[in-house]
């Protein structure tokens, strides 16, 4: 029989993914619980930052305009009124000829509209005498000078990050509108699969790929459920139509060729799956599928290491990105220079190859590690680049973008 040609490549299938998967709904989450989340609505301050002008500086709250003819020579000498913290009562009144000692954060005295650095006043008694105040700044950070009560602080699509956090919470926020993280299901298949902990039969392997791709789901702050099958028609059904209902993304691990026991994609077929593709023109991960079931995102994945992380990293993880409603939807990535020729296998192909970065002087260098089939081989990766459709080579040398795995 003559073999089926690919005629998707992987720019188009990712198209496909991004164009077919919609963020889940929003939820509300706590202002903690949304660092690492992305809001799902745009965010403004309920109120000014601070509350009320404050004093940037330890120092002396004073009217300028007793200062501003006083020289180191001949000091403006002004009665000291009291003192003003942080969080505290604002302070005595200023009139002509007095002055408050205010420390960081305190409220700006009445009558006040600079702060005197301490490095620039000396203590006399009650008095306080005040240099030459050229070099001393204003000194006061203003109402809403952190931000303005109403000031746009988020979009849509923004990934809420620890400082993002704080300003937040400075601008009144406690509760966070944020686009729901996906429950993934993960079912692997296959008659030789054993979960780890349980002890491991002859010709057995423990389920490595699932553990893989749980840990990629937890590492986005995604949920994952997990379970491994035997390669029977009734079983994968079973899992998948178990997992359909109670997560919001479906992995399958093995079965995604077209083996006598490949049963996947024929119990995905029966159960009524919208194929969008399956297998596109990439290695390794020819043979990584999409659809949808009752909605929901479906992804295939085959079951050679190497192979199932290629395929959960290019299409799988930037849908995954796309339900939680990431706007980055791919591995960072940054540029790198070739430590060694690579070669690819087929021109119309998209080759990629898993490797390490090293520090160098002006780039870091792209260590391609060797094809293999088995775990092992990309342990170690920290990177992945790619020979895109259209050629067949990379040479060492080359400066070239590649996708970070740390």
């Amino acid at each position: 029989m003559k073999r089926r040609e690919i005629t998707l490549g992987l720019k188009e299938a990712l198209r496909l993914v991004l164009e077919t998967i919609r963020p889940l709904p929003a939820e509300k989450v706590s202002l903690v619980a949304s660092i690492g989340r992305v809001a799902a609505r745009d965010l403004y301050a309920l109120v000014d930052s601070p509350s009320t002008d404050v004093s940037r500086k330890d120092g002396y709250a004073v009217s300028s305009r007793d200062v501003a003819h006083a020289t180191d020579a001949y000091p403006a000498r002004l009665k000291l009124l009291g003192s003003a913290t942080a969080g505290g009562p604002r302070g005595a009144r200023i009139t002509p000829g007095t002055t408050v000692r205010v420390l960081t954060g305190a409220s700006v005295p009445v009558g006040a509209d600079v702060i005197i650095a301490e490095e620039y006043a000396q203590r006399s008694g009650q008095d306080v005498l005040i240099g030459d105040p050229s070099g001393s700044e204003v000194n006061i950070l203003p109402r809403g000078g952190d931000v303005a009560k109403g000031a746009h602080i988020l979009e849509p699509g923004s990934r809420i990050l620890p400082a993002a956090a704080g300003l937040l919470a400075a601008a009144g926020h406690s509760v966070i509108p944020v686009f729901k993280n996906p429950v993934t299901g993960i079912i692997g298949t296959g008659d030789e699969l054993v979960e780890p902990g349980k002890p491991l039969t002859d010709g057995g392997l423990y389920a490595s790929n699932v553990v893989t791709l749980a840990g990629w789901c937890n590492k986005y702050g995604m949920g994952r459920r997990t379970k491994i099958v035997k390669d029977d028609y009734d079983a994968i059904l079973d899992a998948i139509t178990e997992f359909a209902l109670e997560t919001d993304a479906l992995i399958t691990s093995g079965g995604a060729w077209t083996g006598d026991r490949d049963l996947v994609a024929q119990v995905l077929e029966n159960l009524g799956w919208k194929m969008i593709f399956h297998r596109i023109r990439m290695g390794p991960g020819k043979a990584v599928g999409f659809g949808t079931l009752d909605g929901k995102p479906v992804f295939i994945l085959p079951g050679g290491p190497p192979s199932n992380l290629m395929g959960f990293l290019q299409i799988a993880l930037p849908g995954l990105l796309a339900l939680c409603g990431s706007p980055n939807t791919g591995l960072p990535a940054t540029n790198a220079r070739l430590a060694a020729d690579i070669v690819g296998g087929n021109v119309e192909w998209t080759d990629l190859f898993f490797g390490t970065l090293k520090p160098d002087e002006e780039l870091p260098l792209f260590h391609p590690m060797e094809k293999r089939t088995r775990l092992s081989s990309i342990t170690n990766a920290t990177a992945i680049a790619a020979i895109p459709e259209g050629s067949d080579h990379l040479q060492k040398g080359s400066i070239i973008t590649v996708q970070l795995l740390t």
